[in-house]
């Protein structure tokens, strides 16, 4: 990791760096970031101050697992959730409960932004697209399998870390429709 003035320039090494090209979009923790850089199995990808306080991009440290996925092809099969990649804010994680074969999540965010969650509705959480199953105010929950326990970063998340959360696109609208 470099920085250039307020920019950070992150190099990732992955399996899917030498599939990729120059100026695709790909996300990072949620955070949907252009490749400027590769080089045999590493890409490098630029964030600005912008991204930098709205995301947790900033608090990554060589070695840190990162959930990168690539932007979806035109005409495919839409599976899953709508994300777009644009980060609204950070949450913290607050609580973790271990089940028998599975785990809940909890995170508080700040209300100032005005993002909301409903129960069975989506949420990305460092760029997993999950569903909400218990929802609060400013807070809420999502239950984990071990499947995205052990593909995604979900197992290194601790109390009190800090995660990027891209809030149901639909459900933005709505509010905005709605005024709030």
């Amino acid at each position: 990791m470099k920085t250039d003035k307020d920019n950070l320039h992150i190099s990732v090494k992955s399996k899917i760096s030498r599939e990729l090209k120059i100026d695709q979009s790909l996300a990072h923790n949620g955070v949907c970031l252009t490749v400027v850089d590769l080089d045999e199995n590493t890409h490098t990808i630029t964030a600005i101050k912008e991204t930098i306080d709205k995301s947790n991009i900033g608090e990554l440290h060589i070695g840190s697992r990162v959930n990168l996925e690539r932007a979806m092809k035109l005409g495919s099969r839409l599976d899953g959730h709508i994300v777009q990649g644009h980060v609204d804010q950070t949450a913290t994680c607050v609580d973790i409960e271990t089940l028998e074969g599975s785990w809940v999540y909890t995170f508080s965010y700040d209300p100032t932004y005005h993002n909301i969650t409903i129960e069975k509705g989506s949420i990305t959480v460092n760029g997993v697209s999950l569903t909400v199953v218990n929802s609060k105010e400013n807070r809420f929950s999502v239950a984990i399998i071990p499947y995205t326990y052990e593909h995604t970063n979900f197992h290194q998340i601790k109390i009190n870390d800090s995660v990027n959360l891209e809030f149901d696109v639909i459900g933005k609208y709505v509010a905005r429709l709605l005024g709030r």
